[in-house]
């Protein structure tokens, strides 16, 4: 009788487990095969690469290497829960500011966009979109292919995102103040704009 309780606390961890694992969100990038040429012949090996995140702003990635592609995937995502980042959203959906990101021969550019524009990205960067919970964005990768190097820099540009209650703490000032900033400068900018159109279409006419 005394097993009991010990068994019910290790079937409450496990579900306790499993309740965790439930909030994140797996996305395996890819699967590479490595050979070792030994005496007798070929001995192989995998590396996976997986992107782990809540889909509300907190996002990881991860590569393990091992003998079989399973063990490979678990190490992997037990490395990304592990090094999982927080990244502001602005209104939970999109990036706050156009950013840039490079690491090794990687460079990638992401930009904001309005509502109903989606993920357009394609790849590891996708990966990292739905993980991170963004549901519109625009995103291009600039040189390599590498999904690791792809990966390593959004990580970059994404950790260098700043929201506005960030800058405001940094400046010393006002969320207000900020976002009024901006709403003001982005006003400017459409009149600017609308003016230029105008001149456009009067000098077509005249």
């Amino acid at each position: 009788m005394a097993q009991a309780p010990a068994r019910n606390q290790r079937e409450g961890g496990r579900r306790g487990d499993d309740r965790e694992d439930s909030e994140f969100v797996e996305r395996l990038v890819s699967i590479n095969r490595v050979a070792k040429v030994v005496k007798g012949g070929r001995r192989f090996g995998f590396a996976a690469i997986v992107v782990v995140g809540d889909q509300k702003g907190r996002v990881g990635h991860g590569s393990g290497k091992a003998r079989e592609v399973p063990e490979a995937i678990r190490k992997a995502t037990e490395q990304a829960k592990r090094q999982m980042v927080r990244i502001p959203l602005r209104e939970g959906r999109t990036l706050h500011h156009d950013v840039k990101g490079h690491f090794g021969a990687g460079r990638v550019v992401l930009r904001a966009a309005p509502p109903g524009t989606g993920i357009i990205a394609g790849g590891p960067l996708r990966a990292v979109f739905e993980c991170l919970g963004v549901h519109d964005v625009v995103a291009k990768s600039i040189g390599t292919s590498n999904p690791h190097n792809m990966i390593k820099a959004a990580f970059e540009a994404l950790e260098n995102m700043m929201s506005p209650r960030g800058v405001a703490n940094r400046r010393g000032l006002k969320v207000a103040d900020i976002v009024g900033r901006r709403a003001v400068q982005d006003s400017a900018a459409g009149d600017d704009a609308e003016a230029e159109d105008t001149e456009v279409v009067e000098a077509a006419n005249g």
